[in-house]
């Protein structure tokens, strides 16, 4: 997610964004990382939107404080066609809009992927159209939520997804955010804690 896919785990929000990155790696205030970075023990780098499931590996969650404001244009991906999802054995639902035509991404591989993130009722959180750059993050290695590695490598049930390919994964709370939500200041977040997510993502291929 760093930056994605949106990254999604359990452990560590997210600080500063690293360069290209966004909600798949976020946005929280300076004193927000500060004061994780007291209570959980990691660096500045190791404080972005992170798997949740382990405190050390990066989630995604594409940029929160960019996409605020910028959900009019969400996305060339929006050919909404009604698609029926496939269920694994995780939890993670899927469905293929594209089926790709290149070759799948590999564990540890940067690639790039263009998205747009929204909650069960639709709102958008992020989107990396409306940013107009794809985000850019190696793939299977916890720099997103798991939900992220699991639906774009392939895993459990879920094939790889293939260069040029679009999907809609459907993620539950324990391959995301989990119990503790993110982007959240003064009581509210922007993601709420225990939220299904729906990402939208395009992938594009290695970088």
């Amino acid at each position: 997610m760093t930056s994605l896919g949106f990254s999604v785990g359990t452990c560590s929000p997210p600080s500063e964004q690293r360069k290209g990155r966004s909600f798949v790696s976020s946005s929280l205030t300076k004193a927000d990382a500060i004061n994780l970075r007291s209570k959980q023990k990691v660096s500045d780098h190791e404080l972005s939107f992170v798997q949740p499931a382990s405190c050390g590996r990066r989630e995604a969650i594409i940029g929160f404080g960019v996409c605020i404001g910028l959900v009019d244009n969400v996305s060339a991906f929006a050919e909404t066609s009604s698609c029926e999802f496939s269920v694994s054995p995780s939890g993670l639902a899927f469905c293929d809009k594209v089926v790709g035509y290149g070759p799948a991404a590999v564990k540890g591989q940067l690639i790039k992927a263009h998205y747009v993130g929204k909650l069960e009722n639709g709102k958008v959180f992020d989107s990396s159209y409306n940013r107009g750059k794809p985000l850019t993050f190696r793939i299977g290695v916890g720099e997103v939520i798991k939900g992220w590695d699991q639906g774009i490598i392939g895993s459990d049930g879920v094939p790889a997804m293939l260069t040029g390919g679009k999907r809609t994964l459907k993620i539950p709370p324990e391959l995301a955010y989990g119990d503790r939500g993110a982007g959240c200041k003064g009581g509210s977040c922007l993601i709420p804690p225990a939220s299904v997510l729906l990402f939208d993502i395009e992938f594009i291929g290695k970088a």
